[in-house]
């Protein structure tokens, strides 16, 4: 038994997860974009979350409505905090107290219903550092927020060669891109440039 652990992540151009004085989706979502949201939503898996990221979603699926916040609610939770306390105030949530790595690597093993996790930068940042990750979904929107930018997940994130296996334009737009990552290794010989020949 296993299953697949697969990071879903919001960014603009300049590789930011949010930014101050912006609207969500950057203000530049669309039908397509939802769509394929409600799509990945509705699918059985359990989501994962940091605290932050999951006291968040708690509250937007409180204040806002979203067509795949249904999903949200509905769905099996899981929170890594050693500081939030039950009841979590959202429902089908679980908070586990373990690490991260250790916790994930175990269901990774002993579960097959598939795990995805949105946000959550330090966690995932960690997931990623481990190998634990199966999928690395980037959605990149069409601005870019420079010094209003921030919760940028592969800054200073460890180094990972990618492997593009979808790649998708939604409202002519926005860039769906869903890579295989793994841990980058040694350069083989006889990449990159070569340099001429003395003489």
């Amino acid at each position: 038994m296993s299953t697949t652990f697969t990071v879903n992540f919001f960014c603009t151009l300049d590789g930011y997860g949010m930014a101050r004085g912006w609207p969500g989706y950057w203000g530049k979502e669309g039908p397509e974009l939802l769509a394929d949201l409600e799509r990945t939503y509705a699918q059985e898996q359990v989501l994962v979350y940091g605290a932050t990221t999951f006291r968040e979603f708690r509250r937007f699926i409180r204040e806002y409505d979203e067509p795949y916040y249904g999903s949200l609610d509905a769905a099996p939770k899981i929170v890594f905090s050693r500081t939030l306390q039950e009841p979590l105030g959202w429902q089908n949530s679980t908070v586990i107290r373990e690490d991260a790595v250790s916790a994930i690597e175990r269901l990774k093993r002993t579960t097959d219903v598939p795990m995805r996790s949105h946000g959550s930068i330090t966690l995932n940042r960690a997931l990623l550092a481990a190998g634990l990750v199966d999928r690395l979904e980037v959605t990149i929107f069409p601005a870019v927020t420079g010094r209003a930018g921030g919760s940028a997940l592969l800054h200073d994130a460890a180094e990972l060669d990618l492997e593009l296996l979808e790649s998708t334009v939604l409202d002519g737009r926005t860039q769906k891109l869903v890579y295989a990552p793994k841990l980058h290794g040694e350069i083989p010989e006889g990449v990159g440039p070569q340099r001429r020949n003395a003489g």
